[in-house]
């Protein structure tokens, strides 16, 4: 019966010394500044977060293009995209994946927003969005709601792809108000 009891304890503290390290960061608080960033666009050119001063910016990290649930949140971020424009928000997707292949993901998807491609991983660790599963890092799917003066505003951590859209597009109506 000991023995079982030491081998449980020793996995407990194995998995969580690896998980520890598996799972993003801290990220940014609301009311922080975002962090500024320069990364490549899909149509390979450079996009840095203060091209979009006074507009809203949804900042969605993702994990990998051609995923399901990354096509299914893209889609419905797309569907809802007049609805943003509507609103004088902008919308920027990161993942680690290459510029290249955000611009097939966007060629076969049919995407209009910016893809930006965070090769380097450091702005995903920057916004605590990194996740580190061994050999294999990808970003976590967080969004950020960024205020037109820079601030972050809102943070998800937690993201259901189906929904995700729709309950940002209320966030950005309710801090609208708000202002």
């Amino acid at each position: 019966m000991v023995r079982y009891v030491l081998i449980a304890a020793l996995v407990v503290l194995f998995a969580g010394v690896f998980l520890r390290g598996a799972f993003a960061s801290d990220v940014p608080a609301v009311g922080a500044e975002a962090p500024d960033f320069t990364l490549s666009s899909q149509e390979g050119k450079p996009v840095n977060l203060k091209d979009f001063r006074g507009q809203w910016v949804v900042l969605y990290f993702y994990p990998k293009d051609f995923t399901s649930g990354c096509t299914l949140e893209a889609h419905n971020f797309q569907r809802d995209l007049p609805q943003y424009e509507h609103r004088h928000a902008v919308i920027l997707g990161v993942s680690v994946d290459s510029a290249d292949s955000h611009k097939q993901f966007c060629t076969k998807e049919g995407l209009n927003f910016k893809l930006l491609a965070d090769t380097d991983k450091k702005v995903s660790e920057e916004y605590g969005s990194l996740t580190n599963l061994a050999v294999v890092k990808f970003a976590a799917r967080h969004t950020f709601i960024v205020d037109p003066n820079g601030k972050i505003v809102r943070v998800y951590t937690s993201v259901d792809p189906a929904k995700h859209s729709g309950e940002v597009l209320a966030a950005l109506d309710q801090l609208e108000k708000s202002k």
